[in-house]
């Protein structure tokens, strides 16, 4: 009796693995903002880009209910993460230790910007998954680019403009610069990810033998 994973469970479980470290780490570093190309980004902006090509993977190989579970359960891995470092930087220092200033500046991200960020979160992942899922029936599974990118497009501009009116609303901000800035460089990744999308939809369909794309159309029309 073999209790092993099978392979389709193995590749689903690395895709799931990389999504959910992407997530945690595109949150702890995201209090740095770098320069790309002229304009002004959180450091997590490749980090939580590339969450979208792996959900539009997800979605391509397993559905969009494996996809919606595995968003939800980046929800509850971010939101524990957030109550660990929370609970890190509350816990006394050792006499020796004289840190504890620059760590709670690194990674003491206030309420209300980890709020904004689980909101735009949620709201942008599924809105990702519903808008991939739609753009297949309507191509009937063909042209994967054309689903990847309209509903990443669309997707990460309401992840930017949530956060960034939840989080800077009322502080005195630019807005719509903070907001066109960050989507700029979102875009750029996006349309950047796509032959990864392909790579990895490919790659894992041969290995595992999962139907993708057209052919798992044409095998519910059948059904």
């Amino acid at each position: 009796m073999n209790n092993g994973l099978a392979k389709q469970e193995k590749a689903f479980l690395l895709l799931t693995c990389s999504f959910v470290v992407l997530l945690v780490v595109s949150n702890i570093i995201a209090g740095k903002i770098v320069t790309i190309g002229g304009m002004f980004a959180p450091a997590a902006v490749i980090c939580y880009s590339l969450t979208f090509a792996l959900t539009d993977t997800m979605t391509e190989l397993w559905g969009k209910e494996r996809t919606k579970f595995v968003v939800n359960v980046g929800f509850v891995v971010t939101v524990l993460s957030a109550l660990f470092i929370r609970l890190a930087i509350l816990m006394p220092a050792a006499p020796f230790w004289t840190h504890q200033a620059a760590f709670e500046l690194i990674l003491g991200s206030n309420l209300r910007i980890v709020l904004a960020s689980l909101t735009a979160y949620i709201i942008s992942q599924h809105h990702d998954i519903w808008a991939f899922t739609f753009w297949k029936k309507k191509t009937q599974g063909r042209h994967l680019w054309i689903r990847n990118n309209l509903s990443t497009c669309v997707s990460q501009m309401m992840d930017t403009a949530i956060f960034i009116l939840l989080a800077f609303f009322g502080t005195g901000s630019p807005l719509l610069t903070l907001i066109m800035g960050q989507y700029a460089v979102k875009m750029v990744i996006a349309f950047s990810d796509t032959p990864l999308v392909y790579l990895l939809v490919n790659t894992i369909g041969k290995l595992t033998g999962e139907r993708t794309g057209r052919e798992r159309i044409r095998v519910n029309q059948v059904i």
